[in-house]
């Protein structure tokens, strides 16, 4: 049994919640000894100190804890004259629900980015804002008029959230004038926009895409923040990927530089689960599902012809979530390839001869692999530095590479084999969110919804250790979270599937991703693209 106590030092700002304030003692309070100033949108970031101390088997340990607060922009820091009304819950006349008065979030209320540190090891810790709905708010509800955007590609959820966006701002808040900008960020300077009701998004969704539309490209900051001035526009919600983001995180700098009272928060869409900081993001539990399917169905296909060999090509450009859970899933999977982990195809301890093994002793074999992966065998110098429309790198076909690749070598060692190839990406793109997304895509909107009334602009939605906060788009943007080969995640992946490790001795040329493996058993190696996920074997 552990009982642990707290005691608060070097801090002269830092507040708690009620719960932690009844472990702390006022007297412990002294002045922070640092301040370390954040270059990003010039708002201060303070890092503060505490000491716990824990008793085990009566053995006292003091252990020091650094953290700081996420730097969240928010109205207040640049218009000085903002008012505040009570939140609608409040209200006698409210038709909507009304939470207890507990259910509030106080603004010192915070969720931290670890629950997990090894006690010899103190921890550096960020607290960032609890997402939820404030006693008090900085809009006056019936003079909101609020902008819904989608851009990028599709993903299962993009509806739900939309409905979710709209039902919580009409029932919560009373706002009437909310719109729909069609076909991504150019909408907002050449398209009609759409007025949204909780009539016209009732079913949507049950709808794959989105009713909005989509497009790529197409940022031009002043023409955007123009037609939001002219169109009474003060909360825009955004709902896009890494590059959407970064272009709402400029929108909201603009708007800050002129002073004006419009947040923008953006929901956080990636099919390949690859926002940093956040558990997860919409839309990769029903790419899971139906990823699963193809894997299924590829199964079907080698299990029914002599040295069946199936090829499927899932989503991930940086990152192999969806390869990794989807071949988790399954348990049909005989290899599985991901942008972090570079592979040889030829020679010994290859993937060929992998393969080869697998037609001897089972007849079959079932290939998963991550479109981003192996880029170092396909890539077209003709592409080098070549973007596409969301800023992304232009892809080679790696799926198609190692299809040619295997026949014609296995053919050339005299073995035939049934090959099947099967890219389900648009398919899987385009469906409907499943349950569990349906749920998630409402806990986000909500949650945008809540920090826009309560003064948050340039940030994004998210949980955070199963708690749903705010967080600056900037943070969002600098990084992009990848799979941790020291996770036992990617261990029960390859205990499942029983592959060998394929990667070279040396860095393959041209190979980008963040961890590699050596055959001699050398320590795993990470670039700079990954951000700090803790320590070994934090999945539980």
């Amino acid at each position: 049994m552990m009982n642990v106590s707290y005691q608060l030092a070097y801090c002269n700002s830092f507040t708690f919640s009620s719960h932690s304030k009844a472990l702390l003692s006022n007297d412990s309070v002294g002045k922070c000894p640092t301040r370390v100033k954040c270059t990003r949108l010039c708002y201060p970031k303070l890092w503060y100190w505490v000491t716990m101390t824990a008793t085990h088997n009566q053995e006292p340990r003091n252990i020091s804890i650094s953290y700081t607060t996420a730097p969240v922009p928010h109205l207040s820091l640049f218009l000085t004259q903002l008012q505040s009304f009570p939140h609608p819950f409040l209200l006698e006349n409210a038709t909507s629900y009304r939470p207890l008065n507990m259910n509030f979030i106080s603004e010192q209320d915070g969720v931290i980015n670890r629950i997990v540190w090894n006690k010899n090891e103190p921890p550096r810790l960020v607290m960032y804002p609890r997402a939820g709905p404030r006693e008090r708010v900085v809009f006056a509800p019936k003079k909101v008029k609020a902008a819904i955007v989608t851009c990028g590609g599709l993903c299962p959820g993009l509806n739900t959230v939309i409905r979710e966006l709209t039902e919580c701002l009409s029932y919560q808040y009373g706002v009437v004038d909310i719109f729909g900008v069609l076909q991504g960020y150019r909408g907002f300077y050449s398209k009609e926009w759409i007025h949204l009701t909780t009539e016209k998004v009732d079913n949507i969704h049950k709808m794959g895409g989105t009713v909005l539309g989509s497009s790529r490209g197409g940022f031009d900051l002043n023409k955007i923040v123009d037609s939001i001035v002219q169109n009474g526009i003060n909360q825009v919600y955004v709902i896009g990927g890494d590059g959407t983001i970064r272009g709402a995180a400029t929108l909201s700098e603009e708007c800050r530089r002129r002073k004006l009272q419009v947040t923008v928060a953006s929901i956080p869409k990636t099919i390949d689960n690859d926002i940093p900081i956040i558990d997860k993001s919409f839309g990769f539990d029903t790419a899971v599902q139906e990823a699963s399917k193809a894997i299924d169905a590829a199964h079907t296909e080698v299990s029914c012809f002599p040295n069946g060999i199936g090829i499927v090509k899932l989503m991930g450009r940086n990152s192999g979530f969806i390869a990794l859970y989807a071949s988790l899933s399954s348990r049909e999977v005989d290899c599985c390839l991901i942008p972090e982990v570079p592979f040889v195809i030829h020679g010994r301890g290859g993937l060929i001869e992998y393969v080869h093994k697998c037609l001897l002793e089972r007849g079959k074999m079932v290939l998963v692999v991550a479109e981003g992966a192996g880029q170092e065998y396909v890539r077209n110098d003709s592409w080098v530095d070549q973007l596409d429309a969301s800023g992304n790198k232009k892809l080679g076909d790696i799926g198609h590479f190692l299809y040619q690749e295997i026949e014609s070598t296995l053919k050339k060692q005299g073995m035939e084999v049934s090959m099947k190839y099967i890219d389900p990406t648009y398919m899987i793109r385009a469906v409907a969110s499943n349950a569990s997304d349906n749920i998630y895509c409402t806990l986000l909107a909500h949650s945008a919804v809540h920090g826009s009334f309560a003064g948050y602009t340039g940030f994004t939605v998210g949980p955070i250790n199963g708690r749903h906060a705010y967080i600056p788009m900037t943070e969002i943007v600098t990084a992009q979270k990848q799979v941790d080969l020291r996770d036992r995640m990617w261990s029960r992946l390859v205990n499942s599937t029983g592959q060998p490790d394929f990667s070279p001795k040396d860095i393959p040329k041209g190979f980008q991703g963040p961890c590699l493996y050596s055959r001699e058993g050398e320590e795993s190696l990470q670039t700079m693209k990954t951000v700090d996920k803790g320590f070994p074997g934090e999945t539980p």
